[in-house]
């Protein structure tokens, strides 16, 4: 063997030992190098994958369903709207009634000590006209009901037909017969039923009616760590043109004493000047006996939110600015500063409003 040919494999046996042990000559050992773990980018694609698919269906989900306010009866018989997630449909508003029916899909989804309001098995058609008149067809069971629900059943049907924008009357049918009184307890039933029905009405004190108006207040009920908003339709006098006052003197006086209805306002409570209403905002300038706690100005939150739920009810109302000694800053009890005027919230009873 040649001089030449002995270098050659030299150099040979070289590179190959540079290729084969490689980091050796950068890390200073002969330590083996570990192959990848592909095991391990499996599982971690893996992981990611299902909370992929997790975060879409709950996305899904959201989108499969709508908030939608629902008039019930609360253990003490008040018609309360409570809002519910119902799955997705092009009807919403016949849905709206659908889950009004005792017995039916609403049946998982009733708050504690709620009930429906519509007797079992009844069956529902609903025709909304260019008009924005909601023609309401029930079924024959749909005069099942108890005397003292009748009331009731009709508040609830109006108040829950009404929140949807496209709607601005009622009118009942059974049958096909539209109703000129309901079926059990013969009330008179008009064409064009609203919201100036009333709802829960409270005439407690007064002796005629007739030379009243309703006014419609957001009382709390339940009770502490599960409170929720009942609206209550109270008569003033037809000669008070300020029905703003005539709904914050309303909250004022409270609820009737045996109502089971609770108010976070106080007897001292009084405005400083008179409302002052300017394209949809109205601004109180309230005492001091507003505050629950003088310092950061703060105000009951439950306080607020009756306040904001009965004035919006008013036509025309679109928010509330209060100010506290023509101050316009307070706060709440949990801190959240109040800067802006409050408007009223897209759905009742949600769980935070």
């Amino acid at each position: 063997m040649s001089k030449g040919t002995k270098t050659a494999i030299v150099y040979t046996v070289l590179a190959s030992s540079v290729m084969l042990s490689g980091c050796s000559l950068f890390g200073g050992g002969e330590k083996e190098i570990d192959p990848p773990k592909d095991v391990s980018y499996l599982k971690d694609a893996s992981e990611l994958k299902d909370k992929t698919v997790t975060k879409t269906k709950e996305t899904a989900k959201a989108k499969a369903e709508v908030k939608t306010e629902l008039y019930l009866i609360d253990k003490n018989g008040y018609v309360v709207p409570q809002t519910l997630n119902l799955p997705a449909s092009e009807g919403v508003a016949k849905q709206a009634l659908e889950y009004l029916v005792a017995a039916g899909p609403v049946e998982e989804l009733l708050p504690n000590g709620f009930k429906a309001v519509l007797p079992a098995d009844t069956k529902v058609d609903l025709d909304v006209n260019k008009n924005g008149v909601a023609t309401a067809d029930f079924s024959k069971e749909f005069k099942n009901y108890k005397k003292e629900d009748e009331l009731k059943i009709l508040q609830a049907v109006t108040w829950t037909l009404t929140q949807f924008d496209s709607i601005k009357k009622v009118n009942i049918r059974m049958e096909g017969r539209e109703l000129t009184r309901m079926p059990v307890n013969n009330t008179p039933v008009s064409k064009g039923l609203t919201r100036s029905i009333g709802i829960n009405a409270d005439t407690s004190g007064i002796t005629d009616i007739s030379n009243t108006r309703p006014v419609t207040v957001y009382y709390m009920g339940g009770k502490e760590g599960s409170y929720y908003y009942v609206p209550v339709t109270r008569r003033v006098s037809d000669q008070d043109n300020d029905l703003v006052t005539a709904a914050l003197n309303e909250l004022v006086k409270g609820p009737a004493y045996s109502s089971g209805l609770l108010s976070d306002f106080v007897p001292e409570v009084a405005l400083l000047d008179p409302p002052k209403n300017k394209d949809g905002r109205v601004t109180l300038n309230f005492n001091k006996s507003v505050l629950n706690s003088t310092k950061n100005n703060q105000v009951s939150s439950y306080l607020l939110n009756s306040l904001v739920l009965s004035l919006t009810e008013q036509k025309g109302i679109e928010s509330v600015e209060v100010l506290v000694d023509g101050k316009p800053k307070i706060t709440t009890e949990n801190g959240k500063a109040v800067t802006e005027p409050v408007t009223r919230p897209e759905k009742v009873n949600t769980g935070s409003f």
